[in-house]
């Protein structure tokens, strides 16, 4: 099973990437039965190749890589600092570049960090409708983290809840994932049908 993190924070270490950490302990932590092969995707190191996609139309071999590994992951958390009320230019560049039906049903976890408990809405009125428009799965939890919440009660219980609505997303989804068809398997019920349409 395959989950990417996509964290759009700018420093190094940034709070975006800390919380992108903890929401995929969270989610590896809660799967069951299914070894997780986890991918972080740090835009600030793709900066440049985005850039130069959006004017192009070509991604560089990076990016390239980057924008496979997240149309093919089980599951995504995404997670950007706030700037202006809203996601990262960098986080919405990228999902720019990505094919537009590369999200299409996979479940995703939203995650934003800021300075301050008001911007906290951004996860709804930005981030939210963003993947919506992208027809990705949203977990009902999504997960922001004030500069007060560090250490403070509460933030912990909602990375865990988030992580578990992932980890059973992914988990079900997986589950429900056709086995792969067999020669034999397609041939046989046809030729079955064929006599039964002959008797």
């Amino acid at each position: 099973m395959k989950l990417v993190v996509v964290s759009a924070g700018l420093s190094a270490p940034s709070s975006s990437r800390i919380l992108a950490d903890r929401l995929t302990q969270a989610v590896t932590s809660q799967v069951a039965g299914a070894d997780v092969e986890v991918t972080v995707v740090e835009l600030r190191d793709l900066a440049v190749e985005i850039a130069h996609n959006l004017v192009t139309g070509f991604p560089g071999p990076a990016l390239k890589e980057a924008l496979d590994a997240v149309a093919g992951a089980d599951g995504l958390i995404a997670v950007s600092p706030v700037f202006s009320a809203s996601y990262s230019g960098l986080f919405k560049s990228f999902f720019d570049v990505l094919d537009k039906d590369a999200l299409t049903g996979k479940p995703v976890l939203v995650g934003a960090t800021g300075g301050t408990p008001r911007h906290s809405l951004v996860l709804e009125h930005a981030m939210r409708p963003l993947f919506a428009h992208l027809r990705a799965v949203v977990v009902p939890t999504a997960v922001y983290a004030a500069s007060q919440d560090w250490g403070a009660e509460g933030l912990e219980q909602r990375v865990e809840r988030a992580g578990g609505e992932l980890a059973r997303l992914m988990t079900g989804l997986a589950a429900a994932r056709p086995a792969p068809v067999e020669w034999g398997d397609a041939v046989v019920p046809f030729e079955r049908q064929l006599a039964a349409l002959r008797t």
